[in-house]
């Protein structure tokens, strides 16, 4: 009993003894810094910000710090628990300059936003058709241009609706496990990006802005020709599109609720009393059903090809998002919803 105390203060005391920890480059092995007198309770968060005191340069968001050359260390993990000795050998990489995911999807989305509009307006530099392959002396024809400046007028109301929703929730739900990213990566830098997350937000603003002017360039051409059945077909389509709309912001202030205290730590989303929420009871992500419902509903309205194609795209890439996400929880979470699928219910 008394060897066991004797070894329990001793290994106490030997906890509470500062540690040095010695910065190198991750590439070169250079020192950058040696910081001694490090509490053996300080985490990397806090290594990060007396790294950042001696090089103002590399704010905390713009470093890795790793364990060695590979592994990346998080903010929350605490020095004494690493596998170091009284001396710790750490390596820094620079990130390049950073960017807030907020900022990040604020650009993909005003984008298509203001790219939309461009078209709408039918600028002169866009169309530059001559005004007789576009008008007609005759009443019908004339009732008939009426009509598809209407639809175009719904497809622009419906778009710029769906995307200042998401800039809002960007701003005002949204909650991001990751407060930045590399600025590199908001362009296509195909050999600078390896990383998959990086592929996909380098990706993001050509696929988003390029579609939005691939699709309002047919949806607002002087040529385009309204859908088949129309007005029936257009309003099935706006309450399809509304519905949508709406169950997909729900899903997103459910599943930021779940992060409300801050917490980074995943957990399973469950339905609330939001009768668009019940959708959790047969997916694992009703935001990207919900998502790609919107897009389908836009392509009854427009009757576009570009638009079907768009949404197809669309599908695909969520499909594979959602699939990603379903299979995190089943590994995860041992009591997960087994009756659960990753898109849709009871298929896919």
């Amino acid at each position: 009993m008394f060897h066991h105390s004797q070894d329990f203060i001793r290994e106490k005391k030997s906890l509470l003894i500062p540690q040095v920890v010695e910065i190198l480059d991750w590439k070169t092995k250079e020192q950058l810094c040696f910081l001694d007198k490090v509490e053996p309770n300080a985490t990397i968060r806090e290594i990060r910000s007396m790294f950042h005191k001696l090089y103002p340069q590399w704010y905390p968001a713009r470093q890795s710090i790793k364990l060695d050359p590979r592994k990346s260390l998080r903010n929350e993990e605490i020095l004494q628990h690493l596998p170091v000795g009284t001396t710790a050998t750490l390596y820094f990489k620079d990130l390049g300059p950073q960017i807030g995911w907020t900022t990040v999807f604020l650009i993909e989305y005003t984008g298509p936003l203001f790219i939309y509009f461009l078209f709408y307006f039918r600028m002169p530099f866009v169309y530059g058709l001559d005004e007789r392959f576009t008008s007609s002396p005759h009443p019908v024809v004339n009732t008939l241009k009426c009509f598809c400046l209407a639809v175009s007028s719904l497809a622009c109301i419906c778009h710029s609706f769906h995307y200042i929703k998401r800039l809002i929730e960007t701003i005002f739900v949204h909650r991001f496990s990751h407060g930045t990213m590399p600025l590199r990566n908001i362009v296509k830098e195909w050999k600078a990006v390896k990383e998959k997350e990086d592929l996909e937000m380098s990706k993001n603003c050509l696929y988003y802005w390029g579609f939005a002017a691939w699709l309002a360039y047919y949806i607002n051409h002087p040529l385009y020709t309204p859908p088949s059945y129309g007005k029936k077909q257009i309003n099935f389509a706006v309450i399809m599109f509304l519905l949508c709309e709406a169950g997909n912001f729900s899903i997103h202030v459910a599943l930021s609720d779940l992060r409300r205290d801050g917490s980074k730590t995943r957990k399973i989303p469950y339905p609330t009393k939001n009768p668009f929420t019940w959708l959790f009871f047969f997916v694992s992500c009703p935001n990207y059903t919900y998502e790609v419902g919107t897009w389908i509903s836009f392509t009854i309205m427009t009757q576009c090809v570009p638009v079907g194609l768009f949404t197809l795209l669309c599908f695909i890439q969520m499909t594979i998002w959602a699939k990603d996400k379903h299979y995190t929880y089943l590994r995860e979470f041992k009591d997960y919803p087994s009756v659960r699928m990753p898109i849709i219910p009871f298929l896919l």
